[in-house]
This record gives structure tokens, sequence and C-alpha cells, in this order.
């Protein structure tokens, strides 16, 4: 193995590192870059300039508007209250006795409507502690309800999500959100029922055990309406998740217009709250930076990886893996997403690189782009949520709950059996393609 290949191993391992430890990815990611590029005797400062900053200005150029319109949608229904009206509606239907799905289920809603998984870890936490408390359950096997809800089948697996991870490979497949809907269906099956069935299990073994509440002396319970709303408020909820979903795939319009008609049916529906909506849209426009940059950054070191000689050497093991080349694409994508912390950055990263190569072969050997689109999808769903993902210390941090309390649930539903579910479908899908 030549350095330049070890440079990249060595680069991807001190990111894996440092952002676990908390740093930002806004310097973590230049700085490994730098290293790749010093251990593969190329040039840094030309490097840094034309690689890493063409690979992160591309990004932004391409998502921006995407990031920024779905901030500013999810603030709008969060701040109006819509999000939570639906929520409580849901669990007043649903009720405590069924404590998993009554957090799950507002989780996979939101998020299929297009809302970030971010907003929903902060709609959804207050409303699972009344819950789980209800019920009698440890309040430390919440974050992984609300992560298999919100991190899970919605955002890789549901044909039509609106989520970035879905759309992305409509870029370099020419594909529909509505790829390949009977590998989603199975999808759903081999990936979402077990989870659900784990999440279940825990909480029996939890009773089982005579392990119940216990509050949480850091967390402040706010009344469940501090405005007076009216009775029909969850449909304000509701309606702008079926907009926004209807506009993408029935009416085949852009992601940038779904969102809008979603923001503008919510702040229609909540015109009396008139004061709250420039903030809440200047709160998400704001958000929505933050978030971009952590995934731009990503893909800015993928850049610099994508250049160094040693990459050639590793798409060619990776384009000559056994099996098909969905099996190919799950392991690239994977290993890509769970190195950057990142399902969309580490997808775009495996994507830029080998997406061409992948439908040329689709290509000739007759293979619908679609199955390429959905299994680097869900593969962007597996590894993804190791520990020092964005998102797991987000909502580790907003149940203040420990990785050793809590993280083992997240990573069960949304690691491992994300991880081995896609590797296992692109494996026995591509033997009967």
């Amino acid at each position: 193995m030549d350095m330049s290949m070890v440079s990249i191993f060595i680069g991807l391992a001190l990111l894996m590192f440092l952002a676990y430890r908390g740093h930002s990815i806004i310097w973590v990611a230049p700085a490994c870059a730098a290293l790749v590029a010093l251990m593969s005797s190329m040039d840094i400062l030309n490097t840094y300039l034309n690689d890493y900053m063409k690979g992160l200005a591309g990004y932004v150029t391409s998502w921006f508007p995407a990031f920024f319109l779905g901030a500013v949608y999810g603030k709008v229904m969060d701040m109006t209250g819509s999000a939570r009206s639906l929520a409580n509606s849901l669990v007043d239907i649903i009720g405590a006795k069924r404590a998993v799905a009554a957090v799950v289920i507002p989780c996979l809603l939101m998020t299929y409507g297009g809302i970030s998984l971010f907003v929903v870890v902060f709609v959804i936490y207050p409303m699972g502690y009344a819950i789980y408390r209800a019920a009698n359950l440890p309040r430390t096997l919440l974050p992984g309800a609300i992560a298999y809800g919100a991190f899970g089948i919605t955002m890789t697996a549901v044909p039509g999500t609106p989520q970035i991870q879905n759309l992305i490979p409509t870029q370099f497949y020419n594909t529909t959100p509505m790829a390949a809907p009977l590998m989603s269906i199975v999808a759903i099956i081999l990936i979402g029922g077990p989870g659900y069935l784990y999440l279940e299990w825990r909480a029996r073994q939890a009773r089982a055990r005579g392990q119940g509440f216990v509050e949480d002396a850091k967390f402040v319970e706010v009344a469940r309406s501090k405005v007076k709303l009216p009775s029909w408020h969850w449909l304000s909820g509701l309606l702008p998740i079926i907009a926004v979903v209807l506009l993408l795939n029935l009416f085949k319009q852009h992601i940038v217009v779904s969102l809008l008609g979603g923001i503008a049916l919510c702040c229609l529906m909540n015109i009396q709250q008139a004061k709250t909506l420039l903030p809440a849209i200047s709160a998400g426009a704001e958000g929505s930076l933050t978030a971009i940059m952590n995934t731009s950054c990503a893909v800015g070191f993928g850049s610099v990886v994508r250049v160094v000689p040693g990459f050639a050497k590793l798409t060619s093991m990776m384009m000559n893996m056994p099996g098909s080349i969905l099996f190919s694409e799950a392991v690239a994508v994977n290993v890509l997403a769970g190195a950057t912390g990142s399902a969309s950055g580490g997808m775009s990263i495996a994507l830029t690189a080998l997406a061409p190569q992948y439908l040329e072969k689709a290509i000739a050997m007759g293979l619908n782009p679609e199955y390429l689109h959905r299994i680097a999808s869900l593969s962007s769903g597996g590894l993804d949520t190791l520990p020092h993902n964005g998102a797991v210390l987000t909502l580790l941090a907003v149940s203040h709950c420990t990785h050793k309390e809590s993280y083992w649930d997240v990573c069960v539903t949304t690691c491992i059996i994300p991880f081995v579910g896609s590797l296992a479908l692109a494996l026995l899908w591509g033997l009967f393609i």
C-alpha cells in the first residue's frame, strides 16, 4: 500500500477522531485535507484553494436552496406550534400505553413532510418526556425512539421523501424521489421492522427489570400552549406536510417550489401569529448556514481525497469488489458517511467520485439506475450515525443523556440495522436482477 493511500485512511481516521472529540468540522476538515495532501506530496495551498474550495463551493451552490428553505420550513412549523399541535393530537389518539409508537409516529410524519431532523428532535423531546413519564419508562430509552423515527426510514427508504438524502442521487442518476418503489418497500420492512421491534423489546425489558422513569433535573417543562390556539390547529401541522409531499411527487415540482408551498400554507394557516412568522423565517435562515457549512466542509475534504493518487487505486478496488455494483455502492457510501459523520456529505463524496462509473456499468448491463439511487440513499443512513455524528450529539445534548446511557439504542436502530440491511439488500437484489 503506497503512502498516498495510507494518507487517505489517516486523514479519515483523524477527521473522525477530532469530530468525535467535539471539534468543529469547519476547521477539522481542511486541516485533515491538508494532511492528506502533504502525505501525498501535493502542494497544500494549491490543493486547498482549488480542490477543497471547489468541492465546498460546488455543494453549497447545488444544495443551499434546499437547506435554506428546509430550515425555514421547519422553524415556521416549530415556532408557530403547528408541529407540536400535530404531535399532541397524535399522542392523544395513540396514548401513552403505546409509548414507543406515540414517539416514533410523529417523528416519521414530520421527517417525511420535509422537516429537518434537528427540528424534530427539539419538537418531540418535550412530548416524549411526558409520554415516557406517563408510561413509567426510563427516559434514557427516549433518545433511541426519537432517533429511530427522525434519522431512519423516512430519511432514506420511504419513496418520495423530500429529505436531502433522497434528493442527492437524483442529480447523479437522473431519477426522481420516487425511485425504486418496490425496493423501498422491502427496505422499510427489512430495516424499519427490526428497529421498531427492538425498541419495544427494550421497553418490555425495562418493565421486567422494574426500571421506571426518573425525572431529569436539568429539563424544565413548558406548558402545552403558551398562546390560545384554535381546536383545528393540528391541521396547520398536517396540511403543509401533505402539500410538500404532493408538490414534489404528484405535481413533479422542484424541491424549492415544494418547500415554498409548505411554508406559504403554514404561514397562511397561522396568520393570527403574524408577529411570530418573520422571526421564525430569520431563525431558520440562520440555522441553515451551520448545517450546510458542516456538510460542505466534509464534501471539501472528500474532494481533496478524490484527487490524490491513492484514490484511483481505492476506486479500482471498490469497482472490482465481488458481487454487483449495488453492493460496491452500498459499501462506498456507508464507509464515507461513517467517516464524515454525515449522510448527505458522505453520499455526495462517494457519488461524485463513483456514480459516473456505476451509471455506465448499469446502462451496459441493463440495470435500472433507480436501484443505484435507492441503495445510495439507504446506505447513507447506516454508518453516518456513529458517535461523532452531529445529529446524535444534538439529540443526546437535548435529552441530557450521555453516550453511555443512551447511545447503544441509537446505534442499534439507526446504525447497525440500517448498515446490515443496506448491504444485505444490495447483495440480494444484485443476485436477482
